[in-house]
């Protein structure tokens, strides 16, 4: 160990490795002295490959706003790491690092948070163990993970429940709070390539953690310097139990009786769909919720197997059109009117529709949220559901990013809309409070009624949520599943087309018939990927830089508006604080808008382009000739904005 500790110190006094690296290597070592690491570390430093090793350890890895993730596969793997070999052609380790998404970082999270739930429990004067759901996607260790986090869990006396097999991200937060656990983790990198992994947390409401409770385990985890752990006595550990069949029973009816008009499905039950779980965990549930529902669906059976290689994609990610090419192949061949996707832990969907022209058109997700949102509040109207003396008790939530035509649909039904920050856990934060306004008589039973009973008590007594979308495809119309839900906004968008179909149209021509009523809106998300600790400092770069130097002119329009999310103070509609964020709007004379925003989960910088044309110049010019002017436009500005960027990163 002497021996490699000094081999570092060369290394840093050299510039070959950072000083955060090296003093992250020394503190992991001393702490961690297995032989597995010291060979890793060993083996990477006689390569030379020191950029690997500030990668692994220029950080410690950090909760952001998925929870853990990271990469579970290093970009060099050892021949330590590789070992004997794993399943589906996996190393037989996860790679060392104090960066990584590793056995060391998942075992010292689960240590923190039942160290956190611990106190939390004692500062609420609650008595009891705690109880924990542990669920896992299909990706590389997930289940590894799983097991191990269940058995660190359990030994440090939490009673777990543990999924026998690998599962949607909704179910897991279903889970939590029809089990009345004190916290869910769902071991999944969401739409991540193949090489990551993640920890997500849910807290006792079935939603992903947020402040307090993000800094409290953070700060827990981050005392934590070994993997190491002292097991309780036998009889003050917890139990590790399956978790019960009926909840996924009691999910899977709940999902269903979020159809609205049953009938409709039954009259227009000739529309064919072609789904793929993109190898992930929607191959377990959607099929059968689409038959049962009397949809004609048929998968991609190259796509069916759960396999962390993700081997027929480049990346899971529904949202890339490119994910769904097999099914869109397999729809031209069997004349299926729909294709849908979604990715590895099944909260995000994405799809492509038969147009005009006969030919499957790739939707966005602002597109998709819209075409559900426009049929959900359409038909609660026309069912009488909602009516002008309870519409007063509706909201429709949407992140700042997502399209303002769902802010234009929500306000001609005369609905609030309210508006959140990026991540879909500020949605169901929304949920959360919502319920714990209702009378304490409900809440006793609150979580056993129906989609229906819970939807009238909301209207009567409190706030029911029509629709919660984001731009990057994830959805949800109900609130016992509080995490965005790939089943359910599959069930929800058969439904809108069955509905299109009714009416003689196709998914194209309603949202064209939306565009016409209620404007013209394109979105345009674009990204500056800077892997590495390299690329890490150029993201902060930027983002230090659009904060201080401020354009006032962008693509030859003056700037009339900047909303700097870091530093001011703002308030929803509500008149609820909006948590400050790395987040900046500029707002140009032209009625053209974009965000800057550094991801909270992957290593680029997001941008948001937004343009707009209003109902009556697309009365006057048609809809054609303002989406060509309109996206043009969008096009001029992302031109100048690569051209900014470079400006600033010189």
């Amino acid at each position: 160990m002497n021996e490699l500790l000094s081999i570092i110190e060369k290394a840093k006094l050299n510039g070959k490795i950072l000083e955060s690296a090296s003093t992250n290597i020394n503190e992991f070592i001393h702490s961690n002295s297995q032989p597995l690491y010291l060979n890793v570390i060993k083996e990477l430093c006689d390569q030379n490959l020191w950029d690997e090793i500030n990668d692994r350890f220029y950080k410690k890895l950090s909760f952001g706003t998925g929870g853990l993730r990271g990469r579970t596969i290093g970009r060099n793997i050892t021949k330590s790491e590789q070992g004997k070999g794993g399943i589906n052609g996996r190393p037989e380790h996860t790679c060392v690092g104090t960066n990584m998404m590793n056995t060391f970082n998942v075992s010292r999270a689960t240590m923190g948070l039942v160290l956190y739930l611990k106190d939390w429990l004692r500062d609420s004067s609650k008595s009891g163990k705690i109880r924990l759901v542990f669920c896992y996607d299909t990706r590389h260790f997930s289940k590894d993970f799983a097991d191990l986090c269940a058995k660190v869990a359990s030994e440090l006396g939490a009673d777990v429940f543990l999924f026998k097999s690998h599962k949607a991200t909704p179910v897991m937060s279903f889970a939590v709070r029809n089990l009345n656990c004190h916290a869910g983790i769902m071991i999944t990198a969401s739409h991540n390539p193949y090489h990551d992994n993640g920890y997500k947390v849910n807290f006792a409401d079935g939603a992903a953690i947020v402040p307090p409770h993000t800094d409290g385990i953070i700060a827990r985890v981050n005392d934590i310097m070994s993997e190491s752990y002292c097991a309780l006595n036998a009889s003050d550990q917890g139990t590790i139990n399956p978790v019960p069949e009926h909840i996924e029973k009691e999910y899977l009816d709940r999902v269903k009786s979020l159809v609205l008009c049953p009938d409709l499905i039954k009259e227009n039950n000739s529309l064919k769909i072609v789904f793929t779980s993109l190898h992930g965990t929607g191959g377990v549930h959607v099929p059968l919720l689409l038959n049962e529902l009397g949809f004609e669906c048929e998968t991609v059976k190259e796509q069916d197997s759960p396999d962390g290689r993700f081997p027929t994609v480049k990346s899971p990610n529904p949202e890339n059109g490119a994910s769904l090419k097999m099914a869109i192949d397999l729809a031209r061949n069997n004349g299926a009117e729909i294709v849908i996707g979604t990715d590895p832990d099944c909260d995000r969907m994405g799809v492509a529709v038969k147009g005009p022209s006969g030919e499957l058109e790739l939707l966005t997700g602002n597109q998709i949220g819209s075409l559900l949102l426009y049929y959900r509040i359409k038909t609660l109207f026309s069912k009488k559901i909602l009516n002008s003396n309870n519409a007063k008790n509706a909201i429709v939530i949407k992140t700042f990013v997502t399209t303002g035509l769902q802010q234009a649909i929500a306000e001609r039904f005369d609905v609030r809309i309210i508006n959140t920050l990026t991540g879909f856990k500020y949605i169901s934060q929304k949920l959360s409070k919502y319920e714990r306004s209702l009378p304490e008589d409900v809440l006793a039973n609150y979580k056993n009624l129906t989609v229906q009973e819970a939807r009238d008590i909301q209207l009567d007594k409190g706030t029911f949520m029509i629709f919660g979308g984001e731009e990057s495809y994830g959805y949800l119309a109900c609130d016992f599943t509080r995490d965005k839900d790939g089943n359910g906004a599959v069930v929800l968008f058969a439904e809108t087309a069955a509905y299109a179909k009714s009416i003689g149209k196709n998914l194209i021509e309603l949202l064209d018939d939306i565009y016409e009523e209620f404007g013209y809106f394109i979105e345009v998300n674009k990204s500056k990927v800077l892997e590495g600790a390299d690329g890490a400092k150029l993201i902060q770069k930027l983002v230090k830089s659009y904060s201080e130097l401020q354009p006032t002119k962008c693509d030859s329009s003056n700037v009339t508006k900047v909303v700097n999310f870091a530093k001011e103070n703002i308030l929803d509609i509500e008149g609820d604080s909006i948590p400050k964020e790395n987040m900046l709007f500029i707002y140009l004379e032209d009625g053209r808008h974009f965000a800057i925003r550094p991801s909270g989960t992957e290593p680029k910088i997001k941008f948001y382009l937004f343009g707009h044309c209003a109902p009556e110049i697309i009365r006057q010019t048609g809809l054609d000739d303002a989406k060509e002017i309109t996206n043009k436009n969008i096009s001029s500005l992302w031109q100048w904005i690569q051209n900014d960027i470079d400006r600033r990163l010189e």
